[in-house]
């Protein structure tokens, strides 16, 4: 019996083939751990990113609750010397009726500043404007010795808030001839 020492043989190709897939099972074992890294950066980013927008709506949802809830505070505490007024003339049941016309006067005036603070203006337009549907409210239409369409009386005044109307003035419009 003999004893082969030679050693086997071994084919270069399938050992550059070897080493080949040896290094990119390791490029792609490092380049998975990159982007490992990198899914679990963007995920954190985008976990922080989702919570500051929660968040921020959270805050903007209150802040509009807040105002919602508050938003006749500076209108209310306007009419509050209004009422104090109406309140102490009615605490004078002996007064004469000089000394009344004169506090609903006063009243009403501090009623008018309050309405001007807060942006609600009046719509009383005069005889012979032009009739704005969007401002008035027809009540009848009358003949009239004035141009057609225009308003010939005011009925009820009407009122604006921050140029929107809040009631349309009613008139009677000047009919067509």
């Amino acid at each position: 019996m003999t004893q082969d020492n030679s050693t086997p043989e071994i084919d270069p190709a399938a050992e550059a083939a070897a080493a080949a897939n040896e290094a990119a099972v390791v490029d792609a074992e490092a380049r998975l751990q990159e982007l490992e890294v990198k899914h679990a950066e963007l995920s954190d980013a985008f976990l922080r990113a989702k919570a500051e927008t929660e968040n921020a709506r959270r805050r903007a949802e209150d802040e509009v609750a807040r105002a919602r809830k508050y938003a006749v505070e500076a209108f209310a505490d306007s009419l509050l010397p209004v009422k104090d007024s109406l309140e102490a003339a009615l605490a004078i049941p002996d007064a004469k009726p000089e000394q009344m016309l004169e506090g609903v006067h006063a009243t009403l005036r501090q009623l008018m500043a309050a309405l001007e603070r807060n942006k609600v203006a009046e719509i009383n337009p005069s005889a012979g404007t032009k009739f704005d549907p969007h401002q008035h409210q027809a009540i009848s239409v009358v003949p009239a010795a004035q141009e057609p369409n225009t308003v010939v009386a005011v009925l009820q005044k009407g009122y604006l808030i921050a140029d929107r109307v809040l009631r349309p003035a009613l008139v009677t419009v000047a009919a067509a001839a």
